[in-house]
């Protein structure tokens, strides 16, 4: 990513209005959705060096191929809801290898909070968000990016993925409503 736009990005954070919890002591939340494969998790990192801030994986969330509406769940009500009742989150990391939930990871309160992932940025989670970012990239360009990191025995797994979150977006208006949209190199789409 362009050092600009990360500039920007940050700036717009911390300017931006604090919405996740009780009045006094809200952070700012930045959520980082848009098609797997599109380059979130980079961008995501970037963030949470850059203002520096805490960073929730929605992989972690996800229960596998099939979890992306119930990882959408567990991060309101494991993440979110905590903090905007002013406590910390916690969640239980879904073990990809394993196919179960594996140890939890505490997520303390901080002036901020980015989280990355498919689905993160649901309608519902709005009132919550600071700053919405879509990332987006050609299917082919984010299949191959897939398979390289999952390997080739993942393809089918991959394209169920792509139609489940075409369906998600297609209901959420998450790109029509994003504050930024980049490309999944890093530049405004």
């Amino acid at each position: 990513m362009s050092p600009v736009v990360l500039a920007e990005l940050v700036t717009r954070t911390r300017d931006g209005e604090p919405r996740l919890g009780p009045a006094g002591d809200r952070a700012r939340l930045v959520v980082v959705d848009g098609p797997a494969g599109s380059g979130k998790s980079t961008l995501a990192a970037q963030l949470g060096d850059a203002l520096p801030a805490q960073v929730v994986h929605m992989d972690d969330l996800y229960e596998g191929w099939s979890g992306l509406r119930a990882g959408t769940d567990r991060l309101a009500r494991q993440v979110l809801a905590p903090w905007a009742d002013g406590r910390d989150g916690r969640y239980a990391r879904y073990d990809w290898e394993a196919g179960a939930f594996a140890e939890e990871h505490e997520v303390p309160r901080a002036p901020f909070l980015v989280v990355e992932g498919c689905g993160a940025g649901a309608r519902r989670l709005a009132r919550l968000t600071t700053l919405l970012v879509w990332v987006e990239a050609p299917d082919d360009v984010r299949l191959a990016r897939g398979l390289a990191r999952d390997g080739e025995d993942a393809r089918e797994h991959w394209l169920a993925w792509m139609r489940e979150e075409r369906d998600v977006y297609a209901v959420e208006g998450t790109a029509e409503r994003a504050d930024v949209r980049l490309d999944g190199w890093g530049r405004a789409a």
